[in-house]
Protein backbone atom coordinates (compact mmCIF):
# COMPACT_ATOMS: atom_id res chain seq x y z
CA UNK A 1 0.00 0.00 0.00
CA UNK A 2 1.72 2.94 -1.20
CA UNK A 3 1.23 6.98 -0.01
CA UNK A 4 -0.36 8.34 3.46
CA UNK A 5 -3.29 6.48 3.96
CA UNK A 6 -5.10 8.44 7.14
CA UNK A 7 -5.56 11.75 8.40
CA UNK A 8 -5.75 14.76 6.52
CA UNK A 9 -3.67 15.44 3.46
CA UNK A 10 -1.19 17.78 3.98
CA UNK A 11 -0.06 21.65 2.28
CA UNK A 12 3.07 19.76 1.20
CA UNK A 13 1.47 16.92 -0.09
CA UNK A 14 -0.74 18.97 -2.30
CA UNK A 15 2.42 20.37 -3.58
CA UNK A 16 3.94 17.14 -4.31
CA UNK A 17 0.66 16.19 -6.36
CA UNK A 18 0.66 19.13 -8.18
CA UNK A 19 4.35 19.57 -9.09
CA UNK A 20 4.23 23.24 -7.72
CA UNK A 21 6.05 25.05 -4.71
CA UNK A 22 4.20 25.48 -1.30
CA UNK A 23 4.05 28.72 -1.46
CA UNK A 24 2.31 28.73 -4.63
CA UNK A 25 -0.18 26.03 -2.94
CA UNK A 26 -0.58 29.03 -0.42
CA UNK A 27 -1.42 31.58 -2.80
CA UNK A 28 -4.05 29.27 -4.73
CA UNK A 29 -6.25 28.58 -1.74
CA UNK A 30 -5.66 32.21 -0.58
CA UNK A 31 -7.10 33.62 -3.99
CA UNK A 32 -4.06 35.28 -4.46
CA UNK A 33 -3.97 36.46 -8.21
CA UNK A 34 0.11 35.98 -8.55
CA UNK A 35 -0.73 32.52 -9.89
CA UNK A 36 -0.10 31.19 -13.47
CA UNK A 37 -3.31 29.67 -14.64
CA UNK A 38 -1.98 26.67 -15.41
CA UNK A 39 -0.26 25.87 -11.71
CA UNK A 40 -3.71 27.02 -10.40
CA UNK A 41 -5.42 23.97 -12.07
CA UNK A 42 -2.56 22.08 -10.93
CA UNK A 43 -3.42 22.42 -7.63
CA UNK A 44 -7.30 22.39 -7.76
CA UNK A 45 -7.17 19.39 -9.47
CA UNK A 46 -4.75 18.10 -6.12
CA UNK A 47 -6.77 19.15 -3.76
CA UNK A 48 -9.88 17.77 -5.34
CA UNK A 49 -8.06 14.55 -5.73
CA UNK A 50 -7.06 14.16 -2.31
CA UNK A 51 -9.75 15.90 -0.82
CA UNK A 52 -7.61 18.73 1.22
CA UNK A 53 -9.31 21.03 3.66
CA UNK A 54 -7.19 23.95 4.64
CA UNK A 55 -6.44 24.05 8.36
CA UNK A 56 -7.92 27.37 9.39
CA UNK A 57 -6.41 27.78 12.60
CA UNK A 58 -2.74 27.33 11.01
CA UNK A 59 -3.96 29.89 8.50
CA UNK A 60 -5.39 32.33 11.25
CA UNK A 61 -2.30 31.97 12.88
CA UNK A 62 0.04 33.09 9.98
CA UNK A 63 -1.56 36.20 9.47
CA UNK A 64 -2.35 37.20 13.35
CA UNK A 65 -6.31 36.49 12.48
CA UNK A 66 -9.05 34.21 14.27
CA UNK A 67 -11.53 34.84 11.66
CA UNK A 68 -14.12 35.20 14.16
CA UNK A 69 -16.49 38.23 15.53
CA UNK A 70 -17.80 38.43 18.87
CA UNK A 71 -21.75 39.39 18.56
CA UNK A 72 -22.01 40.70 22.45
CA UNK A 73 -25.53 41.69 24.13
CA UNK A 74 -25.78 42.77 27.57
CA UNK A 75 -29.03 41.16 28.03
CA UNK A 76 -30.46 37.73 29.16
CA UNK A 77 -30.95 34.76 26.91
CA UNK A 78 -35.05 35.56 27.53
CA UNK A 79 -35.08 38.94 25.89
CA UNK A 80 -32.53 38.29 23.37
CA UNK A 81 -34.48 35.47 21.67
CA UNK A 82 -38.25 36.92 22.42
CA UNK A 83 -37.54 40.16 20.92
CA UNK A 84 -37.45 40.82 17.07
CA UNK A 85 -34.85 43.44 17.41
CA UNK A 86 -31.87 41.59 18.47
CA UNK A 87 -33.05 38.71 16.11
CA UNK A 88 -32.83 40.92 13.14
CA UNK A 89 -29.93 42.49 13.97
CA UNK A 90 -28.82 39.40 14.15
CA UNK A 91 -29.79 38.22 11.17
CA UNK A 92 -28.29 41.17 9.18
CA UNK A 93 -24.65 40.64 11.07
CA UNK A 94 -24.73 37.13 9.80
CA UNK A 95 -25.49 37.67 6.25
CA UNK A 96 -22.81 40.20 6.03
CA UNK A 97 -20.14 38.13 7.75
CA UNK A 98 -21.07 34.92 5.58
CA UNK A 99 -19.86 36.20 2.35
CA UNK A 100 -16.69 37.92 4.14
CA UNK A 101 -15.92 34.10 5.53
CA UNK A 102 -16.52 34.86 9.21
CA UNK A 103 -17.10 32.68 12.04
CA UNK A 104 -19.82 34.86 14.20
CA UNK A 105 -20.08 34.29 18.19
CA UNK A 106 -22.71 34.70 20.07
CA UNK A 107 -21.92 36.14 23.42
CA UNK A 108 -24.38 37.06 26.49
CA UNK A 109 -23.34 39.24 29.14
CA UNK A 110 -25.38 39.24 32.34
CA UNK A 111 -23.25 39.52 35.10
CA UNK A 112 -19.73 40.87 36.38
CA UNK A 113 -18.03 37.76 35.96
CA UNK A 114 -19.44 36.98 32.74
CA UNK A 115 -17.56 40.18 31.53
CA UNK A 116 -14.21 39.86 33.16
CA UNK A 117 -14.33 36.45 31.50
CA UNK A 118 -14.78 37.99 28.22
CA UNK A 119 -12.33 40.13 28.54
CA UNK A 120 -9.45 37.70 28.88
CA UNK A 121 -11.22 36.31 25.98
CA UNK A 122 -10.23 39.11 24.25
CA UNK A 123 -6.71 39.66 26.09
CA UNK A 124 -5.91 36.42 24.54
CA UNK A 125 -7.02 37.78 21.31
CA UNK A 126 -9.68 34.73 20.23
CA UNK A 127 -11.86 37.15 17.67
CA UNK A 128 -10.57 39.80 15.68
CA UNK A 129 -13.36 42.46 16.62
CA UNK A 130 -16.62 42.58 18.50
CA UNK A 131 -20.03 43.81 17.52
CA UNK A 132 -22.22 45.20 21.10
CA UNK A 133 -25.64 45.50 21.33
CA UNK A 134 -28.22 46.98 23.40
CA UNK A 135 -25.33 48.94 25.39
CA UNK A 136 -26.24 50.92 28.69
CA UNK A 137 -25.19 54.44 29.01
CA UNK A 138 -22.23 53.39 31.98
CA UNK A 139 -21.47 50.02 30.24
CA UNK A 140 -17.54 50.67 30.49
CA UNK A 141 -17.12 47.38 28.07
CA UNK A 142 -16.54 49.30 24.80
CA UNK A 143 -13.86 51.48 25.96
CA UNK A 144 -12.30 48.41 27.72
CA UNK A 145 -12.53 46.43 24.39
CA UNK A 146 -10.66 49.72 22.47
CA UNK A 147 -7.86 49.52 25.48
CA UNK A 148 -7.17 45.90 24.34
CA UNK A 149 -6.70 47.36 20.93
CA UNK A 150 -9.85 45.06 19.35
CA UNK A 151 -11.79 46.78 16.66
CA UNK A 152 -15.40 47.38 17.72
CA UNK A 153 -18.76 48.74 16.70
CA UNK A 154 -21.60 49.88 19.11
CA UNK A 155 -25.39 49.13 18.06
CA UNK A 156 -26.87 52.44 19.06
CA UNK A 157 -24.43 54.62 21.73
CA UNK A 158 -24.16 55.52 25.07
CA UNK A 159 -24.28 59.69 24.71
CA UNK A 160 -23.88 61.50 21.67
CA UNK A 161 -20.06 61.91 22.26
CA UNK A 162 -19.87 58.32 22.29
CA UNK A 163 -16.14 57.91 21.41
CA UNK A 164 -16.53 54.75 19.90
CA UNK A 165 -17.48 53.73 16.32
CA UNK A 166 -21.76 53.13 16.20
CA UNK A 167 -24.53 52.29 13.87
CA UNK A 168 -28.03 54.11 15.24
CA UNK A 169 -31.50 54.67 13.85
CA UNK A 170 -32.70 58.24 14.13
CA UNK A 171 -34.20 58.25 17.25
CA UNK A 172 -35.30 61.98 17.59
CA UNK A 173 -36.69 61.51 14.21
CA UNK A 174 -38.85 58.34 15.21
CA UNK A 175 -40.17 60.20 18.29
CA UNK A 176 -41.17 63.28 16.33
CA UNK A 177 -42.51 61.78 13.59
CA UNK A 178 -44.87 59.28 15.49
CA UNK A 179 -46.08 62.30 17.72
CA UNK A 180 -47.13 64.57 15.22
CA UNK A 181 -48.96 62.52 13.17
CA UNK A 182 -51.32 61.69 16.83
CA UNK A 183 -51.30 65.96 16.80
CA UNK A 184 -52.27 66.12 12.95
CA UNK A 185 -55.31 63.40 13.87
CA UNK A 186 -56.11 65.79 16.57
CA UNK A 187 -54.66 64.31 19.57
CA UNK A 188 -54.43 66.67 22.72
CA UNK A 189 -53.44 64.64 25.66
CA UNK A 190 -50.24 62.65 24.11
CA UNK A 191 -48.91 60.42 26.63
CA UNK A 192 -45.69 58.39 26.08
CA UNK A 193 -43.88 55.47 27.23
CA UNK A 194 -41.01 55.63 27.14
CA UNK A 195 -37.25 53.26 26.51
CA UNK A 196 -34.74 52.44 29.36
CA UNK A 197 -33.51 55.48 30.73
CA UNK A 198 -29.95 53.86 30.12
CA UNK A 199 -30.38 53.43 26.43
CA UNK A 200 -29.56 56.36 24.17
CA UNK A 201 -32.77 55.05 21.85
CA UNK A 202 -34.95 55.69 24.91
CA UNK A 203 -33.58 59.68 25.61
CA UNK A 204 -33.80 59.91 21.60
CA UNK A 205 -37.36 59.19 21.32
CA UNK A 206 -38.47 60.77 24.51
CA UNK A 207 -36.79 63.89 22.78
CA UNK A 208 -38.30 63.71 19.60
CA UNK A 209 -41.75 63.09 21.69
CA UNK A 210 -40.87 66.87 23.35
CA UNK A 211 -40.09 68.16 20.34
CA UNK A 212 -42.96 67.03 18.24
CA UNK A 213 -45.32 68.26 21.07
CA UNK A 214 -43.73 71.67 20.88
CA UNK A 215 -43.99 72.43 17.19
CA UNK A 216 -47.76 71.43 17.22
CA UNK A 217 -48.40 73.79 20.47
CA UNK A 218 -49.24 71.63 22.67
CA UNK A 219 -47.65 71.20 26.33
CA UNK A 220 -45.32 69.25 27.38
CA UNK A 221 -47.05 68.04 31.09
CA UNK A 222 -44.81 66.16 33.04
CA UNK A 223 -47.80 63.68 33.86
CA UNK A 224 -48.00 62.40 30.62
CA UNK A 225 -44.65 60.48 30.43
CA UNK A 226 -43.33 57.30 32.01
CA UNK A 227 -40.83 55.18 32.36
CA UNK A 228 -40.64 51.28 30.66
CA UNK A 229 -38.18 49.31 29.83
CA UNK A 230 -38.49 48.29 25.91
CA UNK A 231 -40.54 45.14 27.55
CA UNK A 232 -44.06 43.77 26.92
CA UNK A 233 -44.49 43.75 30.78
CA UNK A 234 -43.14 47.56 31.08
CA UNK A 235 -45.19 48.72 28.56
CA UNK A 236 -48.34 47.71 30.66
CA UNK A 237 -46.87 48.94 33.98
CA UNK A 238 -46.59 52.29 32.63
CA UNK A 239 -49.89 52.30 30.74
CA UNK A 240 -51.70 51.27 34.23
CA UNK A 241 -49.21 54.10 35.65
CA UNK A 242 -50.61 56.86 33.11
CA UNK A 243 -54.56 55.94 33.36
CA UNK A 244 -54.50 56.83 37.12
CA UNK A 245 -52.09 59.63 36.60
CA UNK A 246 -54.25 61.04 33.41
CA UNK A 247 -57.18 59.06 32.77
CA UNK A 248 -58.48 61.78 30.05
CA UNK A 249 -55.44 61.31 27.67
CA UNK A 250 -55.90 60.30 24.13
CA UNK A 251 -53.11 59.17 22.48
CA UNK A 252 -50.00 56.64 23.35
CA UNK A 253 -46.58 57.03 21.62
CA UNK A 254 -44.95 53.48 23.06
CA UNK A 255 -41.38 53.73 22.60
CA UNK A 256 -41.08 50.06 21.06
CA UNK A 257 -43.47 47.85 19.54
CA UNK A 258 -43.35 45.13 22.65
CA UNK A 259 -44.43 48.26 25.15
CA UNK A 260 -47.25 49.09 22.49
CA UNK A 261 -48.49 45.74 23.11
CA UNK A 262 -48.53 45.61 26.77
CA UNK A 263 -49.73 49.26 26.16
CA UNK A 264 -53.05 47.75 24.51
CA UNK A 265 -53.76 45.07 26.60
CA UNK A 266 -54.38 47.31 29.62
CA UNK A 267 -56.17 49.85 27.38
CA UNK A 268 -58.79 46.63 26.40
CA UNK A 269 -59.49 45.64 30.01
CA UNK A 270 -60.31 49.06 31.01
CA UNK A 271 -63.02 49.03 28.08
CA UNK A 272 -61.43 51.86 26.13
CA UNK A 273 -61.19 51.25 22.44
CA UNK A 274 -57.91 51.97 20.26
CA UNK A 275 -58.26 54.11 18.34
CA UNK A 276 -61.60 55.40 18.86
CA UNK A 277 -60.41 56.55 23.06
CA UNK A 278 -57.16 56.34 22.57
CA UNK A 279 -54.74 56.37 19.89
CA UNK A 280 -51.72 54.49 20.05
CA UNK A 281 -48.12 53.95 17.80
CA UNK A 282 -45.13 51.99 18.61
CA UNK A 283 -41.63 51.81 16.93
CA UNK A 284 -39.62 49.28 15.13
CA UNK A 285 -42.26 47.82 12.79
CA UNK A 286 -41.60 44.26 14.36
CA UNK A 287 -43.94 41.67 12.89
CA UNK A 288 -46.18 41.92 16.06
CA UNK A 289 -47.31 45.20 14.58
CA UNK A 290 -48.99 43.64 11.48
CA UNK A 291 -50.48 40.81 13.53
CA UNK A 292 -52.07 43.19 16.34
CA UNK A 293 -55.89 43.81 16.03
CA UNK A 294 -56.29 46.61 15.35
CA UNK A 295 -52.78 46.78 13.44
CA UNK A 296 -50.29 48.94 15.32
CA UNK A 297 -49.17 52.37 13.52
CA UNK A 298 -45.20 52.30 14.47
CA UNK A 299 -42.08 53.93 13.36
CA UNK A 300 -40.01 51.82 10.76
CA UNK A 301 -35.99 50.91 11.71
CA UNK A 302 -34.18 49.52 9.42
CA UNK A 303 -33.13 46.69 12.14
CA UNK A 304 -31.56 44.44 9.63
CA UNK A 305 -29.78 46.82 7.75
CA UNK A 306 -28.16 48.44 10.98
CA UNK A 307 -26.67 44.94 11.80
CA UNK A 308 -25.42 44.68 7.78
CA UNK A 309 -23.56 48.18 8.24
CA UNK A 310 -21.88 47.20 11.95
CA UNK A 311 -20.39 44.04 10.03
CA UNK A 312 -19.46 45.91 6.96
CA UNK A 313 -17.98 48.96 9.08
CA UNK A 314 -16.15 46.11 11.66
CA UNK A 315 -14.66 44.47 9.07
CA UNK A 316 -13.55 47.97 7.35
CA UNK A 317 -11.53 48.25 10.60
CA UNK A 318 -10.72 44.73 10.56
CA UNK A 319 -8.90 45.33 7.33
CA UNK A 320 -7.13 48.65 8.40
CA UNK A 321 -9.48 50.67 5.72
CA UNK A 322 -10.82 53.65 6.94
CA UNK A 323 -12.95 54.46 4.11
CA UNK A 324 -16.30 56.59 5.10
CA UNK A 325 -17.55 57.25 8.47
CA UNK A 326 -17.58 55.27 11.72
CA UNK A 327 -20.64 56.93 13.09
CA UNK A 328 -23.56 56.12 10.68
CA UNK A 329 -27.23 57.16 11.82
CA UNK A 330 -29.77 55.54 9.66
CA UNK A 331 -33.38 57.37 8.51
CA UNK A 332 -36.51 55.82 10.45
CA UNK A 333 -39.90 55.69 8.41
CA UNK A 334 -44.07 56.41 9.96
CA UNK A 335 -46.02 53.12 8.98
CA UNK A 336 -49.21 54.20 9.79
CA UNK A 337 -52.05 51.69 10.05
CA UNK A 338 -55.54 51.69 12.39
CA UNK A 339 -54.62 51.94 15.62
CA UNK A 340 -53.83 55.80 15.04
Amino acid sequence: MGGRQTGRPTLEEVAARAGVGRGTVSRVINGSSRVSERAKEAVERAVAELGYVPNRAARALAGSRTDAIALVVTETEARVFAEPYFLDIIRGVNAELASADKQLLLTLIRTEQERQRFEEYLAAQRVDGVLLVSVHRDDPLPDQVRALGVPAVLNGRRSPQEPVAYVDSDNVGAGRSAVAHLAERGRQRIATITGSPDLDAGHGRLAGYREALVAAGLPVDERLIATGDFTEDGGRRAMRELLERCPDLDAVFAASDLMAVGALSVLRARGLDVPGDVALVGVDDSPVARHLDPPLTTVRQPIEEMGRRMAGLLLRQIAGEDRGPSRLVLPTELVVRESS
